[in-house]
């Protein structure tokens, strides 16, 4: 039994995003001034388009603007994985989604620990990207061997957060008196320690099989590789980067610069080169490269339809880009073609859209059979994009390999294997469409029912 109040799992999340973010400020000072960067350029959007902060405002996007929106961390062991789990879930994080990163030349699987309803999402948007990574990639037996090894012999979370951890799923949740205590505990897990598990020798081993590998492997625990805010103009963003003389990749990842964004746009400055130990009888000074900072910019949801037209839309624009043809170009052709107005993309079933009755729709009614689309377009119902909240693969690794220093020609040939990913993760993931689709399904159905009681009411 609990013995004060228990903190809402919102609440939670909320507290712990504020402690991650300033940890990492203090570890990571530039990503300080990619928060200021940012929050310049949010400020000029919003300044120059009254109809966007309106919308954004309407919608309950305004108030988490400020939000770090994602973390990343890498974990080693379906045992990690596991209590992650249950750390996010007395967070009120559900795993969203299964990306499979391999076939992009990344040897980790991964999901999305984040809120999932819409009053969740309004009170603290914060999510983490947590990928885990698959020994089985490791070609050489004898150094997989090695690294199942030195993985067995760490601990990444405090006796005392797993304590915690137990003690609350017994409680119903995290007590007040010991909310404080739990964020310490649990930030242990993600700070950064400048020396390494291995030796040197062992260390560049893993390095040589890949970069990752190493990061993962070689350290006491996940340390937290990226922090992210949102920002409304993401090509601004770049050229401001630049501008600033910070060390940004070198192309924006996801679908190209559209009127009406879709999915997911990121960037980042590139990681930094930070000193490391290594032990052994005289220690060895090194370096390591593995932490930066990452900006993204969020558009619409798309439908099972619509993500399948954007997969074709980018492998197009993939194809064009190994034959020589510059990405930017490439994105533009591919995706000349992809609907860019939202009527187009809501009526050709694209992209989720909430609906929400016209405050002028009493004045005159339509009929009970009027379909959907009559209902927006004659102006009885108001259609407004829904926001993606998940990522993609192809531009997660397109980070990582930008920021591991990795050569872009390393593929698996083995795909996915979600089975044993939920087997480790003890669960089964969340469809992230069926969330969209929820969430136009229910505005629709709250819409039509707010609608028949106008009729009602003026038949009355």
């Amino acid at each position: 039994m609990l013995r004060t109040s228990p903190v809402h799992p919102d609440e939670l999340r909320a507290m712990f995003s504020r402690a991650l973010s300033a940890m990492y400020r203090a570890e990571v000072p530039l990503y300080g001034t990619l928060l200021d960067l940012v929050a310049d350029i949010n400020a000029e959007c919003l300044h120059e388009s009254p109809s966007l902060a309106k919308q954004m405002n309407s919608t309950g996007q305004l108030s988490g603007l400020d939000i770090e929106r994602h973390g990343a961390i890498r974990l080693g062991t379906a045992q990690e994985l596991s209590m992650m789990a249950r750390l996010f879930a007395l967070m009120g994080m559900e795993p969203v989604a299964y990306y499979d990163l391999a076939l992009a030349g990344i040897p980790v699987h991964a999901t999305a620990f984040r809120p999932t309803s819409d009053a969740a999402l309004a009170h603290s948007p914060f999510r983490v990207f947590t990928s885990l990574l698959r020994l089985d990639l490791i070609a050489d037996a004898a150094l997989r061997e090695e690294a199942a090894r030195i993985l067995s012999l760490r601990q990444i979370f405090t006796p005392r957060c797993v304590e915690l951890i137990e003690q609350a799923e017994r409680e119903g949740g995290i007590a007040s008196d010991v909310a404080e205590e739990f964020i310490a505990q649990a930030l242990e897990t993600f700070r950064w320690h400048s020396e390494a598990t291995v030796d040197i020798e062992t260390y560049r081993k893993l390095r040589a099989a890949h970069p990752l590998i190493a990061d993962v492997v070689c350290f006491k625990g996940p340390h937290i590789n990226h922090l992210t805010p949102r920002v409304l103009d993401i090509d601004a963003a770049q050229s401001e980067m630049r501008r600033r003389a910070i060390h940004a990749k070198d192309r924006i990842e996801g679908p190209p610069r559209r009127k009406h964004p879709i999915l997911l746009r990121q960037t980042s400055f590139l990681a930094l080169e930070e000193p490391i130990r290594f032990p052994g009888k005289q220690p060895v000074a090194g370096t390591h490269t593995a932490r930066f900072g990452e900006i993204e910019q969020r558009g619409i949801a798309l439908t099972r339809k619509g993500r399948e037209r954007y997969d074709k839309s980018l492998a197009a624009a993939l194809r064009a880009e190994r034959d020589g043809v510059p990405m930017e170009e490439a994105l533009a052709v591919a995706f000349a073609e992809f609907p860019d107005d939202l009527d187009t993309l809501r009526r050709e079933g694209l992209a989720f859209f909430r609906y929400a009755v016209d405050a002028r729709a009493a004045a005159g009614l339509p009929s009970p059979d009027t379909e959907a689309d009559e209902l927006v377009e004659r102006g009885w119902l108001t259609a407004q994009p829904v926001l993606y909240q998940d990522f993609l693969p192809v531009s997660a690794a397109g980070i990582f390999r930008s920021n591991l220093g990795k050569r872009d020609d390393q593929s698996y040939a083995i795909g996915g294997d979600k089975v044993a990913f939920e087997a480790a993760l003890g669960r089964e993931v969340v469809d992230e469409f069926v969330l969209y689709q929820a969430q136009q399904d229910t505005s629709l159905e709250q819409s039509l029912l707010q609608l028949r009681r106008f009729r009602t009411a003026s038949v009355g």
